[in-house]
């Protein structure tokens, strides 16, 4: 469940599939607080609003029942017609709005081009304000995605840093806890290369975040990373000692900082609290 602030109010949004369905239950509130199934059901007793979701339910719905739609098509308008979200997905087998039970996160909800038609009826303004929101999130999700890839592709370069060290600093005879010594030592090498600190004197400083100094890095450190593991493994394979090591891949990390930044690459701060 993700959230959107519109007007002081937060509006709900569950993804269901790959689409995202809004909460009119929360967008209801601004014409009733109390109760805002009544300003929903009004809205679906409008002839123009069933029009537009039973177009949206052919554009989209497969299994839409047109014959039911059709008969409701019929009647909207009329005083005594009276449609609500679960009638109306009952009837038709709708899939652009969705009911959900509970206290907290439960009410209608409705696919986001529905949601924005409701929200044109409760105001322009509104409308508009939702959009805006929208276009952020989305910017968001755009944003931690690119920094999971990252993020991805450093750990499958962890695995060829790691075979690296297994094979040229290793020695058969090691036991277990000396082994893990050996990782971390070359681990926290590229620590120090790139963020200037080792992961224990990072979480000294950090005690209230969760996780490793990693998991906090921007999308460019990932990159750097990514590239000092790689650049590590070959060093390794020359057989050059780690004082040496650090200093190389130190300077490479400061290069590579630079020329991101003469290139205004776009720096992606890790969403992690």
């Amino acid at each position: 469940m993700k959230n959107i602030i519109v007007k002081d109010k937060v509006i709900n949004i569950t993804g269901i599939g790959d689409d995202d369905y809004v909460s009119l239950t929360d967008l209801a509130k601004f014409l009733n607080e109390d109760d805002p199934r009544y300003p929903i059901q009004n809205w679906m007793r409008l002839k123009d609003t069933i029009d537009f979701i039973g177009l949206w339910e052919m554009l989209n719905n497969d299994n839409f029942n047109r014959v039911e739609f059709d008969a409701f098509k019929k009647e909207s308008g009329r005083n005594s017609f009276v449609m609500t979200p679960t009638k109306w997905i009952s009837k038709t087998n709708a899939i652009g709005l969705k009911t959900k039970a509970g206290k907290y996160g439960g009410g209608t909800f409705a696919h986001r081009d529905i949601a924005l038609e409701f929200a044109s009826w409760i105001s322009p303004e509104v409308k508009l304000y939702i959009i805006k929101e929208f276009q952020r999130l989305k910017i968001e999700e755009s944003e931690e995605i690119e920094w999971q890839g990252k993020r991805l592709l450093t750990k499958i370069n962890y695995l060829i840093h790691t075979d690296a060290i297994k094979e040229y600093l290793i020695p058969v005879n090691l036991t277990e806890a000396q082994k893990s010594f050996i990782y971390a030592s070359e681990a926290d090498m590229l620590n120090v290369a790139l963020f200037g600190m080792r992961a224990k004197e990072w979480k000294e400083k950090n005690l209230d975040k969760k996780g490793n100094i990693r998991d906090y890095a921007s999308t460019i450190e990932l990159a750097i990373l990514s590239n000092l593991e790689y650049h590590n493994s070959l060093l390794l394979k020359d057989g050059i000692n780690q004082k040496e090591r650090l200093i190389t891949l130190n300077n490479e990390a400061n290069r590579e900082k630079e020329l991101f930044n003469k290139n205004n690459v776009k720096v992606i701060e890790s969403k992690n609290e």
